[in-house]
């Protein structure tokens, strides 16, 4: 692949690690000019020291003036913005809603919500303007979680069949000048993908010396995929080569739907 995002203005929003990451390195090494938004500090400072040609913002981005702020850094950088990429996320590790007290269930419930959902409506409402005027896209990021039973527990789950919806309606809201489509990756090598700190899950991430041949033995095609595995399919679905798609999600997870 070579230019596929020549010219084009990216924002990543969750972009100092992980899928995100690899997007980033994915969107430049095809052309774009990318402007990210990261949470950690630590993060933002290696993704600025290792990528001095990506705009950094720090802020949080399940709020509004995180998403604004980065929407106009990018549009002051850039003078437009093409595309919007949402990577996002906490996990559950499974939790069973059994195993949740009910006095945790509601702010449970609020906080990976707000991570998985609230910060990709963020992102697209602050961005909806710049992308209509350019006759852009957005990338969201859903999770095999969203078609599978197993790969979550009940919260992590029902966020990403959240974002699921949020592709069909916010393709369908945003035609004719606005793209939106999802991909949803399987599990992920080298992700930094952390647990609600509502259920004292905050210091676990998706991780192991054994990662590699577990999530291999998910798959039909017995693949441990990495960040950097799951960004062309974003790299696709910026591109002009997907200009007649929209509402759709492109499948990164080994073959997922064939297995018996």
């Amino acid at each position: 692949m070579t230019g596929w995002l020549d010219g084009k203005r990216a924002l990543v929003v969750g972009a100092g690690s992980g899928i995100g990451r690899g997007v980033v390195d994915a969107f430049l090494e095809e052309g774009a000019r990318v402007a990210a938004l990261e949470l950690d500090r630590a993060k933002c400072a290696a993704l600025g020291e290792e990528r001095d040609d990506v705009v950094v913002v720090q802020g949080d981005a399940t709020t509004r003036v995180a998403n604004e702020q980065a929407v106009a850094t990018a549009l002051d950088a850039f003078g437009g913005l093409d595309v919007l990429v949402g990577c996002v996320g906490i996990f559950d590790f499974y939790r069973p809603l059994s195993d949740i007290d009910p006095d945790d269930v509601d702010r449970a419930f609020d906080e990976i919500f707000a991570v998985n959902v609230k910060s990709q409506l963020h992102s697209v409402k602050a961005a909806s303007a710049a992308l209509r005027a350019s006759r852009g896209s957005v990338v969201l990021t859903e999770s095999t979680s969203a078609y599978y039973p197993g790969r979550g527990g009940a919260l992590y789950v029902a966020s990403k069949f959240a974002v699921r919806g949020l592709v069909t309606t916010l393709g369908h809201e945003l035609a004719p000048e606005v793209r939106v489509n999802g991909v949803a990756p399987g599990g992920t090598l080298g992700t930094d993908l952390r647990g609600l700190s509502t259920l004292g899950l905050d210091d676990r991430r998706l991780d192991g010396p054994d990662r590699a041949a577990d999530l291999a033995a998910r798959n039909p095609l017995g693949v441990a995929l990495s960040g950097a595995d799951h960004a062309w399919s974003y790299v696709f679905l910026a591109s002009d080569r997907a200009r007649g798609i929209s509402g759709r999600t492109v499948h990164s997870d080994g073959g997922m739907g064939i297995k018996v």
